[in-house]
């Protein structure tokens, strides 16, 4: 009974008397510090089912990093106990001026919405007391039941994101090819500078920058590279799946799609831009197919990728392409 020993009366956050005028506790938040990740494996269990069953998506080797940070008591979070039992989980991480809340999940075997509500409130207000804090993100992806937007818009200006899958075998390829002007080549990790700056240009004025402020400079769109592309940030990234796009007789990219694995058979496009300029000319649909054509070609049968509800240009694209929505969910942001 691991997680229930921890817990300590000056934790207890709610409780009732039930009929026979005894007192019974609600609710217990408990530091995730304080807990070794044994006591979450049940969670853990249920919330990796739930990924691989809904988005296709083998959340293991993301969950082994969670249980790692926990048992090196480096990992800021809490969960919820109710009758002695973990019903869910949250964590964030603090990079320079900003929050992140990297992880919310509670069991739809429990009562969600005031879980959910409690954890996450907990964390803000711990993010929100801590010094020199300018910025929290965050990216809530429910399972089971959807989030309150009354409660969430408390907290964050709120931007509506959609999951999107595609079945590979029923892609809808034009079979297009470059035009005289532009060549499609495969990534090389030499280009991470030039792509930084594309990311930068790509994403100036654009809504995906006011939820995720590393694409605002070159030096934030290189952590991001850094951690898509050399790091375990987004499954593992894929270079035969991943290509640039450059004017014929240059060599600065002005496209670019990055896609990684993030299971057996199933890919995740992590990153599709297009340089200002260059936009609405087919640049971008032209990289989609070249990397469905590669996953194809290693036997992949699906794709995956998440897009911001109101760049309805992009929206359209991926759902010509054959993609379908799968799950929406909530993309938060709050500013000092």
């Amino acid at each position: 009974m691991p997680g229930v020993a921890i817990v300590k009366l000056g934790q207890w956050r709610g409780g009732s008397y039930n009929a026979a005028g005894a007192f019974e506790h609600s609710m217990q938040i408990v530091d995730l510090r304080q807990l070794h990740s044994r006591a979450l494996e049940g969670l853990f269990q249920e919330e990796a089912r739930h990924w691989m069953d809904e988005l296709r998506w083998d959340y293991r080797p993301s969950l082994d990093l969670v249980r790692r940070f926990i048992d090196s008591r480096a990992l800021g979070g809490y969960a919820a106990s109710e009758n002695g039992r973990l019903t869910g989980y949250g964590f964030y991480v603090l990079e320079d001026h900003k929050g992140l809340i990297g992880g919310l999940y509670v069991s739809p075997q429990s009562a969600q919405g005031p879980t959910t509500e409690r954890l996450l409130s907990e964390m803000l207000a711990t993010l929100r007391a801590t010094p020199r804090l300018e910025r929290i993100e965050a990216q809530l992806m429910p399972f089971g039941s959807e989030l309150d937007p009354d409660f969430l818009k408390r907290f964050f200006h709120l931007h509506a994101r959609q999951f999107m899958l595609l079945n590979l075998a029923q892609a809808k390829l034009t079979g297009a090819a470059p035009s005289p002007g532009l060549r499609i080549d495969p990534w090389k990790d030499r280009a991470l500078e030039s792509a930084a700056k594309l990311i930068q240009l790509a994403y100036a004025d654009h809504v995906d920058s006011q939820i995720n402020d590393q694409y605002c400079t070159e030096e934030g769109s290189m952590k991001f590279l850094r951690n898509i592309v050399l790091l375990p940030g987004c499954g593992q990234f894929l270079p035969e799946a991943s290509f640039l796009a450059r004017p014929a007789t240059g060599d600065k990219p002005i496209g670019m799609v990055l896609t990684s694995t993030v299971a057996k058979g199933v890919g995740h496009t992590t990153q599709v831009c297009v340089m200002p300029g260059h936009q609405h000319r087919g640049v971008g649909r032209l990289l989609m197919e070249r990397s469905v054509e590669a996953l194809l070609q290693r036997s992949y049968q699906a794709l995956s990728l998440t897009v911001t509800a109101s760049n309805r240009g992009a929206v359209e694209l991926y759902e010509r392409l054959g993609f379908r929505t799968a799950k929406t969910f909530s993309a938060g942001v709050w500013q000092a």
